[in-house]
């Protein structure tokens, strides 16, 4: 059932619908989330058996703000305090140590906690409804089964988790790709997820180096910290293949008119010979590709292709996310 996230009834509805332990998909700025009440156990363990995905994985608590972060968070080190004054509200998640006997189910049983305030005005709305109603966070992953493409819209959750689902719809999403996300839990903050915002974006406003996954030592086998951080991850159904440009030319032009089932989506010009393969033209910018990514990819499963051929990006700052999400995409 998708409600018009514009509508006062609806958003008091959805709340509604959280505070007696049900589950709500909604918008974000990123992607649309499947929220529960982050403090029942029962309601995640709803989350976790919808979208098919392991306890042990943790989900992201959405707060309606900053004051929100006392309810979960043992300790905010001064530069996680820095980084929610420059990008809260907005695609930013936070891990923090979490308070002993606060959201475990929502955590995944560690003893850390990932926060984030979004910036979309239906998302505000809803979680201060929420609040009013005594639910101070909602856990939200993305609003489809375990490892897939994230949605971009009411639509595209509807597809996913079907209609009996309640969806606040938002429109589709501003930014495409999920939140950056930082841990703050080791003395240094740490990039365990790259999005839009760029690392010289963060260490500004943070006033220190950003280290990466590689720059910490993490134990074989160690429980994932934070959401979409494994090596495979936003897969379609169709195999993903990133290719240079010349090399998806000399595979069309070898395949000639007996290329079926094939999508391409680069920001070159390609000559296509046969009528079964469908193209798609990326933006040169990438915030623009990271805003269309997830809705290109469902588009082309849609349409039954087999085989995914996407141009490698330029592997510049301000690509990172997007690079991010195709390497986990095309690992499957």
């Amino acid at each position: 059932m998708i409600l018009p996230g514009t509508d006062p009834q609806a958003i008091a509805q959805a709340a509604q619908c959280i505070r007696a332990g049900g589950l709500v998909g909604f918008p974000t700025e990123t992607v649309y989330g499947l929220g529960a009440d982050a403090s029942s156990d029962e309601a995640v363990a709803h989350i976790f058996a919808v979208k098919g995905r392991p306890a042990d994985h943790p989900l992201i608590v959405h707060v309606a703000d900053a004051r929100q972060v006392d309810d979960y968070a043992a300790d905010v080190p001064p530069f996680a305090a820095r980084l929610m004054q420059a990008f809260w509200p907005g695609p930013l998640t936070l891990i923090l140590p979490r308070k002993p006997g606060v959201a475990a189910a929502a955590a995944g049983g560690q003893n850390s906690i990932g926060l984030r305030c979004p910036s979309h005005p239906v998302a505000l709305a809803f979680l201060r409804a929420c609040l009013d109603l005594g639910v101070s966070g909602v856990a939200g992953p993305s609003a489809n089964r375990f490892g897939r493409v994230s949605p971009t819209t009411a639509q595209h959750v509807r597809a996913e988790l079907g209609d009996a689902l309640l969806v606040l719809d938002g429109g589709p999403c501003d930014v495409g790709i999920e939140s950056s996300i930082v841990d703050c839990t080791r003395g240094q903050p740490v990039l365990l997820r790259p999005g839009v915002l760029t690392r010289a974006q963060l260490e500004a406003a943070c006033g220190q180096p950003l280290l990466g996954k590689d720059d910490i030592a993490v134990a074989a086998g160690t429980t994932p910290r934070a959401s979409g951080t494994l090596e495979s991850h936003y897969a379609p159904s169709a195999k993903v293949r990133l290719m240079d440009a010349k090399a998806i030319q000399t595979a069309l032009d070898v395949l000639g008119l007996d290329a079926a089932h094939i999508a391409v989506y680069a920001r070159s010009i390609v000559r296509i010979k046969s009528s079964q393969v469908l193209y798609r033209r990326m933006p040169d910018d990438a915030l623009a590709t990271a805003q269309q990514l997830f809705a290109v990819l469902r588009d082309f499963d849609a349409k039954g292709v087999k085989l995914i051929w996407i141009e490698h990006l330029p592997e510049t700052p301000e690509w990172e996310g997007v690079l991010d999400r195709l390497a986990r995409a095309s690992a499957g």
